[in-house]
């Protein structure tokens, strides 16, 4: 009897291991989010332009931009949002490089773009707090030097919050630029920058879209968000403690203001692809430890356990940092589990229906993307043609997955900062602390050799 249940409850604890992971993160989020997309259909109203257009602010951080700040400024001069309402701080974080002659060329260029230049100490966050001590405005608008916005993001934003007044804050969907991940000449990295291209894609127009209407919103972006004014003064402005600033704020205005976090789908800002695997590894490994900062900084009393189904914020600490340590065992158990009975065929089949069914899931969220990008033409048509390399997205997520895991234990036993070790110089360091480890026990298996020699001729 005992023999016949171990049979029957075996596979049946084995399978609903690994179902039921995908299904609270990947399936619930990705039927939500395609009902959702039915919804939108019939629920969003015709946005009413306002009779004058609202003063902004827009703050541009600026730290070793010279190569992009003038594209940038190009693209707020081209939007369809008019120029005399629009007031421009580019907050200096300490450049070394020629910065400030961008800013002046630029200022030639687009005599009728309001822009000012302001010096900041170190850091990300103390220059978006100085632009906000010396700005005016009904609205304020941050964007990252790095990318540029689409012509339409500007007064797409701004028409959302004057026509959706129950959000305080927006943040807007941020892509990859295809024309750059196109300039690459090998196909091995194109490969990298198209899967990125549609990992953000998905990101943002399903999965922070459906955030969005469910007021589950974890993170604003930090390369493109806006605020009312009068809600940004409210606040604690941008914390100078943690690497992660757009994430404190964003809890800031759900837990203290009580206020509702979304996104405007259709305001774009098109960023760099990313620059290799060291930067991947670092940049993601930062986003980590950053959560984490957040995490301890927040009153404790709000992330309880228990919230985990109705806390956005709860749910993603869990499985972001909890759930990381088990899941990792369980990734390398799959190979004990056939000292156990389970033949080598079941775990493979196995896992190749887990990453077929999160394929699945993949196209859903594709399906959602191409819609929201209907807009604009050339950037869906692009977006359509990723649709082979969405089929990469979890084999991509998966070596994530070890990269966010690496910077949770990072964030142990190093300081916070915005530089960080690459992959390259991480590996250097192992294979040092490897030959220094060998060197050690070869020293070791000498000297007892040398022992047990020495005893010998003594004995004799």
């Amino acid at each position: 009897m005992n023999n016949i249940m171990t049979q029957l409850l075996n596979p049946f604890f084995y399978w609903l291991a690994w179902i039921i992971i995908p299904l609270i993160v990947e399936v619930i989020p990705s039927i939500g989010s395609f009902f959702v997309l039915l919804h939108q259909k019939h629920k969003h109203k015709k946005l009413t332009e306002p009779a004058i257009w609202p003063d902004i602010v827009l703050i541009i951080p600026v730290y070793n931009s010279e190569n992009s700040l003038e594209a940038c400024l190009e693209s707020v001069n081209a939007c369809d949002y008019p120029n005399e309402h629009i007031e421009v701080y580019l907050v200096n974080n300490m450049s070394s490089d020629r910065s400030f002659e961008a800013f002046a060329r630029a200022q030639e260029r687009y005599p009728a773009l309001r822009m000012n230049w302001l010096n900041s100490g170190q850091g990300k966050s103390r220059a978006l707090n100085l632009a906000i001590y010396n700005s005016k405005g009904v609205y304020l608008i941050n964007i990252d030097s790095d990318g540029y916005l689409e012509k339409s993001a500007l007064k797409n934003m701004i028409l959302y919050l004057e026509n959706y007044r129950e959000f305080t804050c927006l943040t807007g969907t941020i892509l990859i630029r295809p024309e750059k991940i196109e300039e690459y000449k090998t196909f091995k990295s194109r490969l990298l920058r198209r899967i990125e291209f549609a990992e953000y894609a998905q990101a943002f127009l399903a999965g922070r879209n459906y955030a969005s209407e469910t007021n589950t919103m974890y993170t604003l972006s930090g390369a493109f968000s806006a605020f009312r004014m009068s809600s940004i003064r409210k606040s604690h402005l941008y914390n100078t403690e943690t690497i992660s600033e757009d994430t404190e704020i964003t809890f800031q205005m759900r837990y203290i203001q009580k206020q509702k976090v979304g996104i405007c789908s259709d305001a774009i800002y098109f960023t760099d692809p990313i620059e290799g695997v060291d930067k991947l590894y670092t940049q993601r490994q930062r986003w980590q430890r950053g959560s984490l900062e957040v995490a301890r900084l927040y009153p404790q009393s709000k992330l309880r356990p228990w919230r985990f189904l109705r806390d956005t914020n709860v749910h993603t600490l869990l499985f972001d940092h909890t759930f990381a340590f088990p899941r990792m065992i369980w990734y390398l158990a799959l190979v004990v589990l056939m000292v156990y009975g389970f033949s080598s065929t079941t775990v493979l089949i196995s896992m190749g229906a887990i990453f077929l069914f999160y394929i699945l899931c993949g196209y859903l969220y594709f399906y959602i993307g191409q819609y929201l990008l209907k807009p604009f033409p050339e950037t869906r048509k692009y977006y359509l043609k990723r649709w082979g390399e969405v089929a990469l997205l979890p084999f991509y997520n998966f070596v994530v997955f070890f990269i966010r895991l690496a910077g949770i234990i990072n964030s142990i036993n190093t300081r916070s900062s915005w530089k960080t070790d690459t992959l390259t110089r991480e590996a250097d360091k192992f294979r040092v602390a490897v030959r220094q480890m060998l060197g050690k026990v070869s020293k070791a298996i000498k000297r007892l050799t040398e022992l047990v020699n020495y005893e010998g001729k003594y004995n004799e």
